[in-house]
């Protein structure tokens, strides 16, 4: 695992503590060669998905200028995190992962995102929403670097992506793999009741809804697309609690294991994840 810190150059995108998006393509152009196109379309996505520049992006990314402490925060806790963290997944899984991990200034296109960097599996950690998100303390990164781990180790032992036409089987499938993610960083902390999004006052509103949370996802699952879905992103709700999907995700895959382990499971295919939530949904409702 390579680990790169692109924090020391992030300041040459403003301009007297201003975000400039063309210093930033200077920037990316410098530092992490062929991703830039990649956060640009991502963000080109969410602006023709009615979001604004000057009102979700613009203020997220000046808050990396003038908040210094919150970023150095940041910084600080990415380089504590990243010493053993070889070590750490070997101990546990017995092998590690074969990935770039970057600190880098995006374009708002997620605290953590797993993604191909000119052809190798890059874990892109992007300042600006980990500010934003407030996971800057060592303990909530430590949960959103393990987590984007989770997603390579299932993409480079398993199989992470499927090109699956039914969007229900697509959204059924995200479900399972942020669950398997979930997994992997609750055995890394040691501990399966952690969730590094929220507070014990979310854990303890989602152990208290976890059929309704269920429940209302089975129902949905036919009419549910990528733009209407309230479980994934800290940008939707489900009755006003943010991210509810990475704890059924969590809460599926825990299940799973009663009966099979984790490096079959992170090799399954579509009909077993349907077939498995299936059980599921018979056990817990």
């Amino acid at each position: 695992m390579n680990v790169i810190d692109l924090s020391g150059d992030m300041s040459s995108a403003f301009t007297d503590g201003c975000f400039d998006l063309e210093k930033w393509k200077n920037y990316m152009d410098r530092s992490l060669p062929g991703a830039k196109a990649l956060c640009l379309a991502d963000m080109r996505e969410v602006l023709d998905a009615g979001y604004s520049w000057e009102k979700v992006f613009l203020p997220v990314l000046n808050a990396v200028a003038q908040d210094a402490g919150k970023r150095e925060e940041v910084i600080a806790s990415f380089r504590r995190v990243t010493e053993t963290l070889d070590e750490r997944i070997r101990a546990r899984f017995g092998r590690t992962v074969d990935a770039d991990l970057v600190l880098y200034l995006g374009l708002c296109n997620g605290a953590g995102w797993v993604t191909p960097v000119n052809g190798k599996t890059a874990v892109l950690l992007g300042l600006e929403k980990i500010m934003e998100l407030d996971w800057g303390q060592p303990e909530a990164m430590t949960g959103l670097i393990f987590h984007e781990l989770g997603h390579v180790y299932q993409e480079q032992y398993g199989v992470l992506r499927r090109e699956l036409a039914s969007l229900p089987d697509q959204l059924l499938w995200q479900l399972f793999t942020e669950g398997v993610a979930m997994v992997f960083e609750q055995e890394l902390a040691g501990d399966p009741e952690h969730f590094h999004q929220y507070n014990a006052d979310w854990k303890r509103w989602c152990d208290a809804h976890a059929e309704l949370i269920l429940q209302s996802f089975r129902d949905d699952l036919p009419v549910m697309t990528h733009e209407n879905q309230r479980y994934f992103g800290d940008w939707v709700r489900f009755l006003d609690h943010g991210d509810t999907g990475y704890y059924l995700g969590a809460r599926f895959v825990r299940f799973l294991l009663e009966a099979d382990g984790f490096d079959n499971i992170i090799g399954y295919g579509i009909e077993d994840v349907k077939a498995g939530f299936d059980r599921f949904l018979q056990t817990r409702l």
